[in-house]
């Protein structure tokens, strides 16, 4: 049976088909997670310290060496990703407060927009850019997991992140980068931990929802993806164009929400529980951001692309 093959051709399918397969028997059958010992331990309640090691084995994949074009297009791109995802969160926070709009709180507003698709801009970098559009993904890692989310937060007041638990979240990303750069060997070994990971907290982080709750995410979920999409796509695009980039039109690439967000909430949950109620209808809407933004983002590159290769023919003629 090609289990894994199929799951990889779902959007997103190592963290949502784990995710679903938790939201699955905890809805009707819960007791089997809760029977106890190593059972209950990775299926029920063994997310975060699987989450840690996981953003550890991404600290490891940053990789310090990459210099010019590669960097500042890893750090732009970064920045303005994580600037719309902040500035819209705060913003819905201060119109409607932390419910937010049509479901769609702060919360989940700033996890997925913050965070973006690693493999899937590599794939359309490597697509239609060059080697410095693909070299900035080392950079774009950084966005993967929870600390600008938390650093938002923290920043805008909308929730309580002690300082302590922002040092706390990037200890493991930092202990990671700094030691996959000094032993070339050690990042590769590690390098499986940033994938091979993600079913084994997506597993958990799913026991905690249930079916009802997936119905919730809906349209909310849709838009959300959408709006993802659109204002980080185009963000990233004339981000490039004014930096008089090559390929501008990878800009776009960014205009995804990673796998790996649907564990932010849960995170923040974590370290400020006045959000407890919130993070599951957030956990369900981020999962349904990954498959549509999976589906459009590329659409989008493709669209960028074109239109850009058109503009050069006619100013070539």
């Amino acid at each position: 049976m090609k289990i894994l093959n199929t799951v990889r051709k779902i959007p997103g399918g190592l963290m949502i088909i784990p995710l679903l397969l938790g939201a699955f028997f905890n809805t009707f059958f819960p007791n089997l997670l809760e029977i106890g010992g190593f059972t209950t331990n990775l299926f029920k309640t063994g997310a975060m310290p699987i989450l840690a090691v996981f953003l550890f084995c991404n600290g490891a994949q940053i990789n310090a060496k990459q210099a010019g074009a590669p960097l500042i297009k890893g750090v732009v791109l970064t920045l303005i990703k994580f600037l719309i995802g902040a500035a819209l969160g705060i913003l819905v926070n201060k119109l409607w407060g932390p419910k937010g709009i049509l479901t769609l709180s702060p919360l989940v507003i700033i996890a997925a927009i913050t965070n973006s698709n690693g493999g899937l801009y590599a794939a359309l970098a490597g697509e239609y850019g060059d080697s410095t559009d693909v070299g900035a993904v080392s950079v774009l890692s950084i966005n993967d997991g929870p600390f600008l989310t938390m650093l938002a937060f923290g920043v805008s007041g909308i929730a309580t992140i002690p300082f302590m638990a922002l040092v706390a979240t990037i200890v493991p990303i930092l202990i990671g980068f700094i030691l996959g750069n000094l032993d070339e060997d050690l990042r590769k070994f590690l390098e499986p931990g940033a994938t091979l990971l993600i079913p084994f907290f997506a597993f958990p982080l799913g026991a905690a929802l249930n079916f009802g709750q997936l119905i919730q995410a809906g349209i909310p979920g849709i838009i959300l993806g959408v709006a993802c999409t659109l204002l980080t796509g185009f963000g990233g695009y004339w981000t490039l164009k004014l930096l008089k980039a090559k390929n501008p039109h990878v800009g776009a690439a960014i205009g995804t929400t990673a796998g790996n967000a649907a564990a932010t909430p849960a995170a923040i949950a974590e370290v400020d529980p006045s959000l407890a109620d919130i993070a599951p209808l957030a956990t369900v809407q981020i999962a349904a951001a990954i498959i549509v933004t999976a589906i459009l983002c590329p659409m989008l590159v493709n669209y960028l692309a074109r239109k850009e290769k058109a503009k050069l023919h006619a100013v070539t003629r």
